[in-house]
């Protein structure tokens, strides 16, 4: 790829800072191109990359690929209130383009703490060092923010004249996520397993949707430059195709969208599937996966919503915990939708705490400590003053019910109860670490630790 420009605006498209790289196209007028075509062109008919002629026309998506004497390829990114955009009169690799923009957005995420207009009029001096760090006359160089603040400091302090033209030693290293000479006191690495579980299910109980998220992470402390090699449990198994499938209940799943950090070697996973790497300092991601299976809800919820003479109505809430009984769940909240006219909340709960949220329009009901194979109730009444006396006397003794959630008629909400969890030493697909062997020349003894989580993501069960 080459980017002939670099630069970052506002919403509007005014730039806040840019880069002209190779000063082969106008700056001015490519910025003020781009604020034209944000003004011009309907926010659902944007695309990610656009190309104008020579005049500055924007020209038809078919010609987005082409090489016209005179025009430019915009390839462009939005993180919060910015547009970060390259700029290129060449027939460069979008997809790489794209790739170096959401990359650099990271670096100053990571230098910054946070990506907005703010934090980019507050630094300028080390965003411009940065801009000339990553991007060589056009070219992508380092864009690991750990080798990066080996010569560029967080107050943008500049090398010294004399090492200005040496690059730093992980660039020219093999290893280049990880430089060399790191000494830790206390030699230790940590590894997390962490799964988080989407669930959708419909107001008749069936499970609509399931999917597993994980990922493998890790935080290194340790000296030298060691090797590491990770085993996984056996219903781990990789077929003769090298596709990742898990082993459960003697049916083969394949696990999607597998992806190893660059310092994983592909190669001898390849051959052997053993996972080998030399980690980097601190904390990173060793591995993420998706496995799309059918997962019993974890923590089940059954509503009935009951309207009453009075203009009041009242929330019968059931849960259930449907894992075994060694574990525990920590931090349970079960949110339930209410119509927004509601007042006078009452609750009477076996466990935990009811608390009426009226700007979210819900009832969060929180367990500290939900222990597996348990069930609890939960009842709240409220006030209903959009309902009259006369509404109730037709539909005073119908009852809403649905297998987990839900009224029906005029009491119902097509909000669904959402719930949030963790639970420790516990895997949904059933992964587990056989053994972490960690070697290093020195031949120091170091402390592997590993945990097991899983949490909520996307968990919710409709009502009716």
């Amino acid at each position: 790829m080459v980017a002939s420009a670099v630069f970052i605006t506002d919403l509007g498209g005014k730039a806040i800072i840019s880069r002209n790289y190779r000063g082969e196209i106008p700056l001015t007028k490519s910025i003020d191109r781009f604020a034209k075509y944000l003004m011009e062109v309907e926010d659902d008919a944007k695309k990610p990359v656009f190309r104008v002629d020579a005049n500055g026309d924007l020209l038809p998506d078919e010609d987005v690929g082409s090489t016209g004497v005179g025009g430019h390829s915009f390839i462009y990114v939005q993180h919060n209130n910015l547009y970060l955009v390259a700029v290129t009169c060449r027939n460069s690799n979008v997809a790489l383009i794209a790739t170096f923009l959401f990359q650099l957005a990271s670096v100053f995420k990571d230098y910054f703490g946070t990506l907005e207009e703010e934090s980019i009029r507050d630094n300028f001096v080390i965003i411009y060092e940065l801009l000339d760090e990553t991007m060589d006359h056009g070219m992508p160089q380092s864009l690991d923010s750990t080798i990066l603040r080996t010569f560029i400091t967080q107050k943008g302090n500049r090398m010294s004249d004399s090492l200005k033209n040496k690059p730093p030693v992980a660039l020219t290293n093999a290893v280049s996520w990880r430089a060399e000479g790191i000494k830790h006191k206390k030699n230790e690495i940590f590894l997390d397993v962490v799964e988080k579980l989407n669930l959708l299910v419909a107001a008749n109980g069936t499970v609509l949707h399931s999917e597993i998220q994980g990922a493998v992470k890790m935080r290194s402390f340790l000296s030298g430059m060691p090797e590491l090699k990770l085993g996984l449990n056996d219903k781990l198994m990789f077929e003769a195709t090298g596709r990742p499938t898990q082993a459960k209940g003697g049916k083969a799943i394949e696990l999607e969208d597998i992806k190893f950090h660059q310092c994983v070697r592909l190669a001898r996973f390849e051959n052997d599937r053993t996972i080998s790497f030399i980690p980097p300092d601190g904390e990173f991601d060793l591995m993420t996966y998706r496995l799309n299976t059918h997962v019993k809800p974890l923590i089940w919820v059954e509503a009935v919503v009951e309207p009453h003479k009075g203009s009041r109505i009242e929330y019968m809430i059931k849960t259930r915990s449907q894992f075994k009984s060694k574990s525990v769940a920590n931090n349970v909240e079960i949110i339930i939708p209410v119509p927004s006219d509601v007042d006078s909340p009452s609750f009477k709960s076996s466990v935990g705490n009811v608390t009426y949220l009226p700007d979210k329009d819900a009832v969060v009901w929180k367990i500290k400590q939900f222990h597996g194979g348990r069930e609890y109730l939960m009842r709240a009444h409220f006030g209903l003053p959009s309902i009259s006396a006369s509404d109730n006397n037709d539909t005073g003794d119908k009852k809403g019910k649905s297998g987990h959630g839900g009224a029906s008629g005029e009491n119902s909400w097509k909000a669904p109860i959402s719930v949030k969890f963790e639970i420790p030493y516990f895997t949904v697909s059933g992964i587990q670490v056989r053994y972490l062997k960690i070697i290093e020349k020195s031949g120091y003894q170091a402390l592997p630790w590993v945990r097991y989580i899983t949490a909520h993501g996307d968990y919710q069960l409709r009502m009716a």
